[in-house]
């Protein structure tokens, strides 16, 4: 069972996602809060799999309570704006996936679910345009830091595949792709999926 919380300033946000997510016999919602203050209480009191974050919120923002929560609880950003220039700093800051208030039950639902496994959301519909947005060829990283085949795999990645996708895509074991990623997540400094996704749009490795 997921056990997932829910942070937003709006009433009928937090009403619906609970309402979306509890008809799930795989997810059960233990709190939801209307604040950063109380989400990060909330969380360290009852240690949810996933905070499902607003990124606007009085007292802390979900900026804040995602740097303060990541490091025990997945995060998943909720954001009013698919190009919200703040979801960046979210993901630097330890977030597993971000999402749209309108994208609908089934993405909510695979965000959850995603996170929950240790992977991201990636969203050919959100995040590959989230990412594609913070893609600016002026600030390029060094693909020189990772070898060709670490390219081919964060290449799939950034693409929105699973490690047994790229692995069949790629015609390697799944461990091997798992090795690949531990190795290309240390070089790069990045905590997740996301991570790894937005320095491949950085890198110009990924064709719209």
């Amino acid at each position: 069972m997921i056990s997932v919380l829910i942070a937003d300033d709006q009433e009928m946000v937090r009403v619906g996602f609970r309402m979306i997510l509890e008809k799930q016999q795989d997810i059960t919602v233990v709190a939801d809060v209307p604040d950063g203050v109380s989400a990060v209480t909330a969380v360290r009191e009852l240690k949810p799999d996933v905070a499902l974050l607003d990124i606007r919120m009085p007292g802390l923002d979900g900026l804040e309570v995602t740097k303060k929560i990541s490091g025990s609880t997945k995060v998943v950003v909720v954001t009013t704006f698919d190009l919200d220039e703040y979801v960046h700093t979210a993901l630097e800051n330890g977030a597993s996936g971000f999402l749209t208030k309108d994208a609908g039950p089934a993405l909510l639902v695979e965000a959850v679910r995603a996170a929950a496994q240790g992977n991201a959301l990636i969203s050919p519909q959100v995040t590959v345009r989230m990412l594609e947005h913070f893609s600016r060829p002026a600030e390029r990283p060094d693909l020189g830091l990772l070898t060709a085949r670490e390219q081919d795999v964060v290449r799939e990645v950034a693409r929105g595949l699973s490690n047994q996708e790229i692995a069949s895509e790629l015609f390697l074991s799944l461990s091997t792709v798992k090795t690949h990623l531990a190795s290309v997540q240390t070089k790069l400094n990045v905590k997740n999926r996301v991570g790894i996704a937005s320095w491949a749009w950085r890198a110009g490795l990924v064709n719209t």
